[in-house]
C-alpha cells in the first residue's frame, strides 16, 4: 500500500477527529477574525454532518483580549492572563453563535496540566468528553490560560492537543497552521525548501535541525507541530498539517485532495497508560547509563538495573517521572524510578546480589512496565 492509498483509506475510516487551530490562523492585525471563524466553523459543521465525532482545540484567548484592550500595553505574564480572562468569553461566543447558526451543539472546556497529571480528573476528563461526544455536542478546548501557573501549563495547544488525543480516544489529529505544510528543510535557511507531502518514518527526523531548532515554551512553531505529530504516531494516530486559512481546506482533506503533509501513525502503538506516564509530568531528574545497559533496553527489552546506571542528575522523589540518558548524551526514554535520587546514587553501579535482600528491595532501578523508550520530549 502506498502511501497515498494508506492516507485515503485512514481519512475514510476516522470517526473520532481532533483538531488543532492556532492564533495565526485565526487571528488578524486586529485581533479575533470573525470571518475565518464563520469558515472553520462551516467545515467543521460540514464534516459533523458526515457522521464525523469532533473535538475542537482552540487557541485566540489572548488575542480576543488584545482586540478588546486596543492600545493597553500587555506585558508579561500577569497581562497576558487578565488578556485572556478578557479573551476567552468572547473567543467561546463567537463559536457558539457559529455553530448554533448551523444547529450544533459547541461546550466549552478549560485545561490545565494538573487536571491530566492525576489519573482520577484524566478519568474524570475522558468520562466528560466520552458524554459529550455521545450528545453529538463538539466541544472547544483551550488551555485555562487565566489561571495556570507556569508549572501547570501545557506551554502550547500543540502540546496539549497530543495529550488529548489519548485522552479523548481520537483516531486522526489535524493540525491547522498558518504554513503550507511542513518544509523538508528550515525555510529561513533554504528559501527553496519543498513542503513535504508524507512523513513516514517521523521517529528518525530530526526535528530540530528541520524546523531550525527547538521553539521556546509556549511559542508554537513547526517544532511542536512536528513534536505533537510525532507523540500522535506512538499511539497509532497519523496528522494531517494543514494550512489552516486556505478556503475549504478541511474539505478538500477529507475529499482526497493532497494538501499540507500527511504524517504516518506508527506501527505499534503504546498503550495508554504508558502515553499518559510519559507526557503528563516533566521529567524530575536523570539517569545516565551505561553501553550496555542501553542495548539491553533497545534491544533485550529489559528493565534498568542500578548496576547499569553511572550518574544521576537532580533530585527527585520515588514514583518520580525521569529521563533515562545513554553513554553519548542522546534520551533514550522515559520511565517512573522505583527509588529516589540519593537512594539511586547508593546501590548504582552494584549487581543484584550485592544490593542485599532488605524488605521492599526493587531490583530494578525503573521497570520496563514503567518506561517509555524513544519518548518524544
Amino acid at each position: 500500500m502506498t502511501w497515498q492509498q494508506e492516507k485515503h483509506s485512514r481519512l475514510k475510516k476516522a470517526r473520532r477527529v481532533l483538531i488543532k487551530v492556532g492564533s495565526a490562523v485565526l487571528a488578524g492585525a486586529e485581533g479575533l477574525d470573525g470571518e475565518r471563524i464563520e469558515h472553520l466553523v462551516s467545515q467543521i459543521a460540514a464534516l459533523h454532518d458526515r457522521d464525523l465525532s469532533i473535538v475542537l482545540v482552540s487557541s485566540g484567548a489572548v488575542a480576543a483580549g488584545r482586540g478588546v484592550l486596543k492600545k493597553s500595553r500587555i506585558a508579561g505574564l500577569p497581562h497576558k492572563q487578565a488578556a485572556a480572562a478578557i479573551g476567552q468569553s468572547r473567543l467561546m461566543h463567537l463559536y457558539d453563535l457559529a455553530f448554533a447558526a448551523r444547529g450544533k451543539i459547541s461546550a466549552q472546556i478549560l485545561l490545565t496540566r494538573d487536571d491530566l497529571r492525576s489519573r482520577g480528573r484524566f478519568l474524570n476528563a475522558r468520562n466528560t468528553f466520552a458524554s459529550l461526544l455521545a450528545w453529538r455536542a463538539i466541544p472547544v478546548v483551550n488551555e485555562n490560560d487565566s489561571v495556570a501557573v507556569q508549572d501547570l501549563k501545557f506551554g502550547d495547544n500543540d502540546n496539549l492537543s497530543s495529550l488529548l488525543l489519548n485522552l479523548t480516544e481520537a483516531d486522526l489529529f489535524v493540525n491547522l497552521t498558518s504554513a503550507p505544510g511542513v518544509f523538508g528543510a528550515s525555510p529561513d535557511k533554504d528559501p527553496k525548501a519543498a513542503i513535504l507531502p508524507c512523513i513516514e518514518n517521523i521517529e528518525t527526523l530530526n526535528l530540530e535541525g528541520l524546523c531550525g531548532g527547538k521553539t521556546s515554551l509556549g511559542s508554537g512553531g513547526m517544532y511542536s507541530k512536528l513534536l505533537a505529530a510525532r507523540r500522535a504516531a506512538q499511539i497509532g494516530i497519523p496528522t494531517a498539517v494543514i494550512p489552516g486559512r486556505e478556503p475549504g481546506i478541511l474539505l478538500r482533506l477529507f475529499d482526497g485532495e493532497s494538501v499540507g503533509t500527511w504524517v504516518h501513525a506508527g506501527e505499534k502503538a503504546v498503550s495508554s497508560r504508558k502515553f499518559w506516564m510519559a507526557y503528563n509530568e516533566d521529567p524530575a531528574g536523570a539517569l545516565h547509563i551505561d553501553p550496555g545497559a542501553a542495548r539491553a533496553l533497545l534491544s533485550g527489552g529489559k528493565s534498568l538495573l542500578p548496576a547499569g546506571i553511572t550518574r544521576v542528575d537532580g533530585s527527585f522523589g520515588k514514583g518520580d517521572l525521569i529521563r533515562i540518558i545513554d553513554d553519548k548524551g542522546a534520551l533514550l526514554g522515559v520511565g517512573l524510578t522505583n527509588y529516589a535520587a540519593g537512594e539511586i546514587r547508593r546501590i548504582m553501579g552494584k549487581t543484584l546480589p550485592s544490593l542485599g535482600d532488605e524488605e521492599n528491595r526493587y531490583h530494578e532501578a525503573v521497570h520496563r512496565d514503567n518506561m517509555l523508550l524513544h519518548a518524544a520530549m
